[in-house]
């Protein structure tokens, strides 16, 4: 896995990442760190990472155990260190997911798998954060059919 940064030039702190799978990334910083808040701050995006990591682990998982799930939300909450380097302590991911009979069982073990052996964002993160999660399970009904 690569990635190229790139400042955007001396009038802020605008950065661009290259993936190596060819996608582009903007970074910046807040005014009073000499941004113009222009991007996600770099530290957003590591907790976006960690929270796009986890959604496709359950996701994946669910579908695998051919569950019919239809949508998964994760909205994640962190705090961090007060003094540098200001690392994440901690981060709570509260996952939204909806589908067809979907048992809550599932969607809990599936959220455990994801934090205990699969994502490997959360599993970095957890080294100075306290990593906590709670779950909510949406059933959507089975769509009504016309009576004739």
């Amino acid at each position: 896995m690569e990635c190229t940064i790139d400042w955007g030039g001396p009038d802020g702190m605008l950065f661009v990442a290259r993936t190596g799978s060819g996608h582009v990334a903007a970074m910046d910083g807040a005014p009073e760190g000499g941004g113009n808040n222009l991007a996600p701050r770099p530290m957003e995006m590591m907790l976006t990472g960690a929270g796009g990591c986890a959604a496709y682990d359950v996701v994946l998982i669910l579908k695998r155990g051919r569950h019919a799930v239809t949508g998964c939300r994760v909205k994640l909450s962190a705090e961090r260190a007060e003094t540098d380097p200001k690392v994440f302590t901690r981060i709570h991911f509260d996952f939204t997911v909806s589908g067809r009979n979907l048992p809550q069982a599932a969607v809990e073990r599936a959220v455990r798998l994801s934090h205990d052996k699969y994502c490997s964002a959360s599993a970095i993160l957890a080294k100075t954060a306290d990593i906590t999660h709670a779950v909510t399970v949406l059933d959507q009904a089975e769509p009504e059919t016309p009576s004739q």
